[in-house]
């Protein structure tokens, strides 16, 4: 499949019918990486009958090098370090330590603007569906893969759209298991495999995470 997807609305709903046999389990949980990864999330949330929530990753970026990551932190206080980059920096412990306090200072804004006051979800023993729009390195996800072993979830699967064959590859042996519904083997962006990939806001993020509460909440 190497057409474009319409918007993240029909990407998910693709998604979640290659995931039905998580529907209706009370042991499932899908997060959605915000922003882009939400509105695909919801749908697959919303088709298996699962709870919604985010799951944040925040890079931890050389100070002066900011694009080369030392490492990262996510969603339930845990941090990942990348021990070769944490070798070669200079003061690293004092270094990444500052910065790890400004990332999750930002990590728990977030996730107060985005829950609006409801709790985190329990993962642990939880089959989790990580949910993102697109690969590209898959850093993120990967980072987001080891947080999540780390919170004991008792299965993580991986389940996006589009992304280079190599980086869903390499997911599927980091997870538990992974759904890439497109994988062209001339990638270049996650934008160019869908007609609208207009930005995803704060507002859009928080909007969905409170339709999707309500609408389990009916369901009980």
């Amino acid at each position: 499949m190497e057409r474009a997807f319409v918007n993240r609305t029909e990407a998910g709903r693709l998604l979640a019918e290659k995931l039905a046999k998580y529907s209706n389990r009370n042991d499932v949980v899908v997060l959605g990486l915000p922003r882009g990864g939400v509105p695909v999330a919801y749908e697959v949330a919303k088709l298996l009958n699962a709870p919604l929530d985010v799951f944040i990753v925040r890079k931890l970026g050389v100070p002066g090098f900011e694009e080369l990551a030392a490492g990262a932190i996510a969603s339930g206080g845990v941090r990942v370090l990348n021990e070769d980059v944490m070798r070669a920096i200079p003061y690293a412990t004092e270094a990444i330590e500052a910065v790890t306090a400004k990332e999750t200072a930002e990590l728990q804004r977030r996730e107060q603007i985005y829950r609006e006051g409801r709790p985190a979800p329990e993962l642990r023993e939880k089959i989790v569906i990580l949910v993102d729009d697109g690969l590209a390195t898959g850093a993120t996800m990967r980072a987001a893969v080891k947080a999540l072993r780390h919170q004991g979830a008792a299965k993580i699967v991986v389940a996006v759209p589009v992304g280079p064959p190599d980086t869903c590859q390499e997911l599927a042996q980091k997870a538990d298991e992974a759904i890439c519904l497109s994988t062209p083997p001339f990638f270049q962006a996650v934008g160019q495999y869908y007609e609208d990939f207009s930005q995803t806001s704060d507002d859009d993020v928080r909007e969905l995470l409170a339709r999707a509460a309500q609408e389990i909440s009916r369901e009980k």
